[in-house]
């Protein structure tokens, strides 16, 4: 249903400043690959560039497969006038992006990107490059012997009192109200980051009713400064593991039940977002944003949890991690090639 959602060119907003072409491979009449190829002027207006974008991709372990479907991409991103191909990216950075390359062995998170290991082969033989390199950390909040580190306490506290940063849940009563508050945080806080397209109002808030029913109060607060909301993090339950207790993998008769009657029962989860306004980002800021995450999942009993993505190259938000315990256990790669 997400997946078609995110396909889906008259009702998602997304594509009111996109486009996309799909295709598929047959051998012998039978489903051996699939791409899109996805042009996306929000972001080159943004960026002021011609980058066109693919996504979606399987394929058997196959070059000549995985060849024709780049090939097909490339030629319509061309044919578009775009001078580049980066990817893969499902449609865009707001959304599921990256090739898995590490970290097969692990249970694959809610909202993540998964493929086989010779994806990368295909990928890479198919002419694309590496180009960024997004990180997963595992928060071992309920590993035994994990304790909050008393510097990170420390720093967390005197944090709190410099900063006047107080934390509250998400009011499920306002819910679009403060889903109007995420929007500007997010909107603000991410701007600078590599690949990054603000989202379109519209676009938020179609994001967000797809997510309402599986968000938990506890993680999703925003943080204010005298009553100004300076920064939000929001973190999902991990349905895969619900999921994964679906064999047909459908809603009806019973998988929607399934969902919802454990959804107050699963304790890992992803933090998909955190966001932190310009104006009141310093050195301290972010550490206390971790801190009360992981005070949170502490009270609720979480055997741990991911945060991702974070690029590799950002050493500001890595480092608090990093602090808190976290390790890198996955590993997402961007590839890209020039478009002849």
């Amino acid at each position: 249903m997400m997946v078609r959602d995110l396909l889906d060119t008259k009702s998602n907003p997304f594509y009111r400043l996109a486009d996309r072409r799909l295709f598929v491979a047959r051998r012998d009449g039978k489903l051996v690959g699939r791409i899109a190829a996805i042009e996306n002027r929000a972001h080159n207006e943004y960026h002021d560039d011609r980058v066109g974008f693919f996504g979606f991709f399987e394929a058997i372990d196959d070059g000549e497969v995985a060849g024709l479907l780049f090939n097909e991409a490339r030629n319509w991103l061309a044919s578009r006038g775009l001078t580049a191909m980066r990817g893969p990216m499902n449609p865009s950075t707001n959304h599921e992006c990256g090739l898995l390359v590490d970290g097969f062995d692990q249970h694959p998170q809610f909202l993540t990107s998964w493929n086989p290991a010779y994806y990368e082969s295909l990928v890479r033989g198919a002419g694309l490059a590496a180009t960024k390199d997004l990180l997963g950390y595992w928060l071992p909040y309920g590993e035994p012997g994990y304790q909050l580190p008393p510097r990170f306490e420390a720093l967390a506290k005197r944090a709190a009192e410099k900063a006047k940063l107080t934390f509250r849940d998400l009011d499920p009563s306002r819910f679009w109200d403060e889903v109007e508050i995420c929007w500007e945080v997010y909107n603000s806080a991410w701007d600078k980051n590599w690949g990054f397209v603000p989202m379109s109002r519209d676009e938020f808030l179609h994001m967000a009713k797809a997510l309402k029913p599986l968000l938990i109060s506890q993680f999703a607060f925003v943080a204010e400064v005298e009553g100004a909301p300076a920064g939000f993090m929001l973190s999902a339950p991990d349905f895969n593991l619900v999921f994964k207790r679906i064999p047909n993998g459908r809603l009806f008769p019973l998988g929607l039940g399934k969902i919802l009657f454990a959804k107050s029962r699963l304790r890992t989860g992803r933090v998909l977002a955190l966001g932190i306004r310009n104006e009141f980002r310093t050195g301290s800021i972010l550490p206390l944003f971790m801190h009360e995450a992981a005070r949170r999942a502490i009270a609720y009993g979480s055997p741990g949890s991911e945060a991702s993505w974070v690029l590799e190259e950002n050493r500001a938000m890595r480092q608090p991690i990093e602090a808190l315990g976290g390790r890198i256990y996955r590993r997402w790669r961007v590839f890209e090639r020039a478009i002849d």
